[in-house]
């Protein structure tokens, strides 16, 4: 039978306290659930554990003492090895080189970013800004650790761990095109507009271009921009209309600095992916990464 440490510790607190009140106050659990943990523990170990008093619950001489005493050692070296596993983990130390766009930084990684650092504050991130097929490129010769690139990847020859983000690309504008907003817009009205559309190099720019040129639409920028940030400035000030990642621009939309246009048909959804190289082992700071990735991806 596998012992359940948590009715252990739940036996520990109440031997210490005295009292199921006292014990389900310090557990932060409810009365009640303590004494059924006491009643189930008592149950598989076939016999009485405390006697029930008016003061309060007292250790049986029939085994509750002799118990006591072996839980306590247990328990407290566990908690000594969970203090020492936490200040192991904040004293980790190494290099971590990111590979992905400024943008992707920005608008995609950051909470991930925030959180692996304050879970250890001792490893350095090194940040390349790259495009996708860059990163590719960097992983492949070792020069980065771990990338963050469009999906699908064209190339075996790294190693994709994932999926860790959605991009919805969209057209977006500010309160000076008012009589678009609030109706359906088909994608060849809205051609006809001056638009803002990122550089034709980049893999957003090419799969836009790539769904547009299916349906014979070809969109002309008015302006063509090598930067997300510049795209938004201009947008907000009235330029043209933005065609971008909703994700870039979530401040803006919810500050009706910007108005999400209701395009039709809207473009395919894309996602970023994680890639690492094949033939590395992963260091610990890496794959202690490469799980927080992970669990953003399972809870998501």
């Amino acid at each position: 039978m596998v012992a359940n440490l948590d009715l252990y510790r739940v036996f520990y607190t109440v031997a210490k306290c005295g009292s199921l009140t006292k014990a389900a106050n310090e557990l932060f659990i409810s009365q009640p659930a303590v004494s059924q943990a006491i009643k189930q523990l008592e149950s598989q170990l076939g016999g009485k554990l405390f006697n029930r008093l008016a003061r309060g619950m007292e250790l049986t001489d029939t085994g509750g003492k002799q118990m006591f005493e072996i839980v306590s050692e247990v328990i407290e070296k566990l908690d000594v090895a969970e203090k020492n596993f936490s200040m192991l983990k904040k004293s980790a130390s190494g290099n971590i080189r990111i590979s992905s766009s400024d943008t992707v930084t920005r608008y995609y990684l950051m909470k991930y970013i925030i959180e692996y650092h304050e879970m250890y504050p001792n490893v350095v991130m090194t940040f390349i800004d790259s495009s996708s097929r860059k990163s590719i490129d960097l992983i492949k010769a070792d020069k980065a650790d771990v990338a963050f690139v469009n999906l699908p990847i064209e190339d075996d020859s790294v190693e994709f761990t994932g999926q860790t983000g959605k991009i919805h690309d969209i057209f977006a504008a500010s309160p000076k095109f008012s009589n678009l907003f609030n109706k359906e817009i088909d994608l060849k009205t809205i051609s006809n507009y001056p638009l803002l559309l990122l550089d034709s190099t980049t893999r957003t720019r090419k799969e836009i271009d790539k769904f547009t040129h299916g349906m014979n639409i070809y969109l002309a920028p008015e302006f063509e921009l090598a930067s997300a940030e510049l795209m938004v400035s201009m947008a907000k000030s009235g330029l043209g209309i933005a065609c971008i990642p909703r994700e870039y621009i979530q401040s803006e939309l919810a500050s009706g600095e910007l108005v999400e246009l209701n395009v039709a048909p809207k473009f395919p959804l894309r996602a970023l992916g994680v890639i690492v190289n094949k033939k590395r082992d992963y260091s610990f700071a890496l794959s202690e990464f490469l799980k927080l990735l992970n669990k953003y991806e399972t809870d998501e």
